[in-house]
């Protein structure tokens, strides 16, 4: 662990900027074994990786339990569906950075690991990590899964926000982001997915821009001191029921001002996302989830206050 660095500028800027970071910081270089096995039980992986033209890109990734492995604590082995389809599997290739998230909806329990593929043939990729830590169960609404094999659709790509994708996002409670560290930094930067969750609604639209409320959590900054950094970003929405994967590219900004936090009852903050493209990728997830309760964090923030109405 000598000279491990758990936080690049970017992370420490947000920092500050947000009034201070954590107490401690329980970011390792390797996993420890309960992670090793928590990542080999589940049935389902968000992952972001950072595309050959610099842009991030996300999706989940799904098979038996058992479908990711850890040869050792700073190896991870994913198996690949053998269908093809999904343009963020097809730009996975050795040498990128790639951030993990392995998160079990039904307990409400997240693991990150990020690092870098090493590998990569047509039936799984290996992941050398370079980071491994844990995430309190804030914002994960809980939800049971069972296997559901149906037929997936074409991908759709999209110009800009249709009917279809609002209102999968107005309706939405959960999203993941992926994001990146800017160029030439520290070696601790890379590659992130993290988890983002609220009450139905907390995406509000505007034509082709989201406003997404920051609430208060580990204090770490990985995604806003990404952001901070390099603006462009990808989110994935996830429908729980139909297995849809909506996948969105566009730029974000921060308004880190107490007016801004103050539009959302329980936000500190928000960020605005400019969708710039993204695909759709119907039935994409062999599994159907059901909803059982929104997280305790969850219940206690609000809604959208309304807008004020302009001359």
């Amino acid at each position: 662990m000598s000279g491990f660095l758990p936080f690049h500028a970017d992370e420490l800027t947000a920092q500050r900027q947000a009034g201070g970071g954590p107490a401690g910081a329980a970011i390792r270089e390797r996993m420890p074994e309960q992670h090793r096995d928590f990542f080999a039980g589940l049935r389902y992986l968000p992952v972001g990786i950072v595309a050959t033209d610099g842009w991030p890109a996300a999706t989940m990734l799904t098979g038996d339990p058992g479908f990711i492995q850890s040869p050792d604590a700073a190896t991870l082995r994913i198996e690949l569906p053998p269908e093809p389809g999904d343009p963020t599997v097809a730009a996975i290739t050795s040498g990128l950075d790639i951030g993990i998230l392995g998160i079990d909806f039904a307990t409400r329990r997240r693991n990150r690991a990020n690092g870098r593929v090493s590998a990569r043939d047509e039936r799984a990729l290996t992941v050398a990590v370079h980071q491994s830590f844990g995430n309190c169960p804030k914002y994960i609404q809980q939800r049971s899964v069972v296997a559901l094999a149906r037929p997936a659709g074409e991908t759709d790509r999209l110009a800009s926000l249709d009917a279809r994708a609002q209102i999968l996002i107005s309706q939405a409670d959960t999203f993941f982001v992926a994001s990146r560290s800017r160029n030439r930094l520290e070696d601790n930067g890379g590659a992130d997915i993290s988890h983002r969750g609220g009450r139905p609604g907390f995406v509000r639209i505007a034509g082709d821009v989201l406003t997404i409320p920051d609430f208060r959590g580990n204090r770490y900054f990985n995604t806003l001191g990404n952001l901070l950094g390099e603006p462009r970003t990808a989110l994935l929405f996830l429908d729980f029921e139909q297995g849809d994967l909506l996948h969105l590219q566009g730029e974000a900004e921060i308004d880190w001002s107490a007016a801004a936090g103050g539009e959302f009852p329980g936000a500190e903050r928000l960020w605005r996302f400019h969708v710039a493209r993204g695909w759709r990728r119907p039935a994409a997830v062999p599994l159907c989830w059901s909803f059982i309760e929104q997280a305790p964090s969850t219940a206690r923030t609000g809604l959208w206050r309304p807008q004020k109405a302009t001359a």
